[in-house]
């Protein structure tokens, strides 16, 4: 690389690293003062940046506020393969299924995402095609991506599911309904140690097993 690349690089990583500031900073604010209560210019003081540079990277308040948001919905992206990594070819699901739920409640868990979670929800109205495409990029995301390896499962006669779609709620709402909802109401302090997380998402997932699995006889049968 001649001495012009190099210069070419050193600027793209400074522009990276002040949008990376600028999101940061962003987040700070919009957590802590709301969307209304967070301006521009207090972006760019946190940021250490000027507004000018604000605006080059962000055209306004709206477009920062819904990259940073769909920023975390690509959190989902690890899980989705871990999806298909745990149940493709699972041949024990009640050692399975449990280690799929654990991850599954952790990472919806994160402050990080329960954060923006009460964040958008508390702008929805104001926001509502970002709300739904979030929705539709995390969490329905996640429903669409279990309920064809549950059908795969019901094929390998490992379990009974009638219907794939709603199975992938039940699965969803018996592992994360209960922590999840106190966690939206209860703040950054759920309450939950990791222990009862991981109780809570194995005794979702051996409920789940009870009303969908299959013993070893009926196999056999």
């Amino acid at each position: 690389m001649g001495i012009a690349g190099v210069g070419i690089g050193n600027e793209e990583g400074r522009s990276a690293r002040k949008r990376r500031l600028i999101m940061e900073s962003a987040t700070t604010l919009f957590l802590r003062n709301g969307y209304q209560g967070t301006s521009m210019d207090e972006v760019a003081a946190l940021a250490a940046v000027s507004k000018q540079t604000v605006y080059k990277n962000f055209t306004d308040k709206e477009t920062l506020f819904s990259e940073i948001i769909m920023s975390v919905a690509t959190t989902v992206d690890a899980f989705i393969k871990l999806i298909a990594d745990k149940l493709h070819n699972a041949e024990d699901l009640h050692k399975d299924l449990p280690v799929l739920a654990r991850q599954y409640l952790h990472s919806v868990m994160r402050p990080q995402v329960l954060q923006m979670r009460r964040l958008l929800v508390g702008e929805a109205s104001r926001f509502p095609e970002l709300a739904r495409t979030y929705y539709e990029q995390a969490p329905e995301r996640v429903l669409t991506a279990l309920a064809p390896e549950l059908a795969h499962l019901d094929e390998r006669g490992l379990l009974r599911v009638p219907e794939p779609a709603l199975a992938a709620k039940h699965f969803a709402f018996l592992v994360l309904g209960v922590p999840l909802d106190k966690a939206m109401f209860f703040g950054d302090d759920t309450g939950y140690t990791s222990a009862e997380l991981d109780h809570l998402a194995d005794e979702g997932a051996r409920v789940f097993l009870a009303a969908y699995g299959i013993s070893a006889d009926q196999r056999l049968g």
